[in-house]
């Protein structure tokens, strides 16, 4: 028997056009290919992030095509190691291909990478980014995990959108015609509405029930077909939560994000007074916000997780029914200040909690007693008396970036000073 073809493989877009319902993910793709192509890169990576089976994949081996470019493909398990980047993607990205006029490096899924198991290969990826001699592509759902800023902060930012019903059943309706298949209507909604904008696993389910029955009807799909788990960005969840007409919608939303509890609890905090305008529905979201969060507190002192559905009952339910009255609502969501400024300062906490370790076990103390009541003081000191810093600096081992991110601009003195004392003994 002959093998046969999937159908998402078979009927996969072959050219950037034939990608539907990715107009502006399409037009700004183009034109940081193009600037590639002229030599002039935008930049010379691009990370497109969105929702599974909305198109990333489908985008680049059709721009692939379209621009006969060798694609040179790549996920998650091949490049876990910085090892793997090496012998696999570097030698693809500095060589010249002998079948085309140039090459695309695609490297899926890259939200897979462990922050710690997988540790070396973001800063692999990043040295492959800076000594390329071709286009890179990377592709996530979730690119906001922490571990994943230095990506995002290398590569051109391309969002998609979660494909709309209508798009699914056009894509659907056009299989059937090709496959000659007796495809109801109803059915074909009922496969788009479950799949929630997956485009792939509504491909699958059509060819699943098509080629065990060789027809698809309502009933088929009803009796065959399951909905899916979605995970939601931020993004999404945010807007589904705050439009939400029923708890258990306002629920879903909250508890389907694919970031964690405590950082979907910044980004609602921070949206609440952007989304609402009346002055008592900003209060009684801020409220059921701060019960979610003495719950989460709750939980993490005694271990109760029992207790985390009522943080969701907070969180999505209790600031969502906030409002007086119910009316939809479209609002651009954005990345939250706060973590923002987190990952700015990351650095500057990690000195502290450096010197914190440094200190506590020659003073007998706890790290949080060091930070709570001897750094300020070391600050003081550091910064008015560079001679004596030098002295301290020298005897408890502290590292140049500590001593410079305890005397700030009186650094360049405290050194000078350590360096004669060094000369001296």
């Amino acid at each position: 028997m002959p093998r046969k073809i999937p159908w998402i493989i078979k009927y996969r877009p072959r050219k950037i056009g034939d990608v539907v319902n990715q107009d502006n993910a399409k037009k700004q793709f183009t034109q940081w290919l193009e600037s590639w192509l002229k030599g002039k890169p935008i930049k010379k990576a691009a990370l497109l992030y969105g929702p599974a089976g909305c198109g990333k994949t489908s985008l680049v081996e059709a721009a692939a095509h379209e621009y006969g470019l060798e694609l040179v493909e790549m996920n998650a398990s091949d490049f876990r190691r910085r090892q793997d980047i090496k012998r696999i993607a570097e030698t693809a990205a500095k060589m010249r291909s002998l079948f085309a006029r140039g090459k695309i490096i695609l490297l899926d899924e890259v939200d897979g990478i462990s922050g710690t198991a997988d540790r070396g290969a973001i800063d692999a990826i990043l040295e492959l980014i800076k000594t390329t001699r071709y286009p890179i592509v990377m592709t996530a759902n979730n690119p906001w995990d922490q571990k994943l800023r230095p990506l995002r902060d290398a590569a051109l930012m391309i969002a998609f959108k979660r494909l709309t019903d209508r798009h699914v059943i056009t894509v659907l309706k056009r299989i059937c015609e090709y496959e000659k298949l007796e495809c109801e209507d109803k059915a074909l909604y009922e496969i788009a509405k479950r799949s929630e904008g997956d485009l792939r696993s509504a491909i699958n389910d059509l060819q699943a029930i098509a080629e065990g029955y060789g027809r698809v009807t309502h009933s088929l799909v009803r009796a065959l077909s399951s909905y899916r788990n979605r995970e939601y960005s931020p993004f999404e969840a945010l807007q589904k939560m705050f439009n939400a007409k029923y708890i258990f919608q306002a629920k879903m939303a909250i508890s389907q994000a694919n970031i964690d509890y405590d950082t979907m609890m910044i980004w609602i905090n921070e949206h609440i007074p952007t989304y609402y305008e009346d002055p008592e529905e900003i209060a009684r979201a801020f409220d059921a916000l701060s019960r979610a969060d003495v719950y989460m507190g709750r939980i993490r002192r005694s271990g109760a997780w029992d207790l985390l559905s009522y943080v969701f009952d907070m969180m999505g339910p209790g600031v969502a029914f906030a409002r007086r009255v119910y009316r939809y609502r479209w609002k651009a969501f954005r990345s939250p200040q706060r973590l923002q400024l987190l990952a700015h300062t990351k650095r500057s906490r990690e000195v502290r909690e450096g010197i914190a370790r440094a200190l506590a076990p020659r003073l007998a103390t706890s790290r949080s007693t060091v930070k709570s009541e001897v750094i300020p003081y070391l600050k003081i000191i550091f910064m008015n008396n560079p001679r004596y810093a030098a002295r301290i600096a020298l005897g408890y081992n502290l590292t140049d970036e500590m001593v410079k991110w305890l005397a700030g601009h009186k650094a360049r003195e405290v050194l000078m000073y350590m360096e004669k004392l060094s000369r001296k003994h």
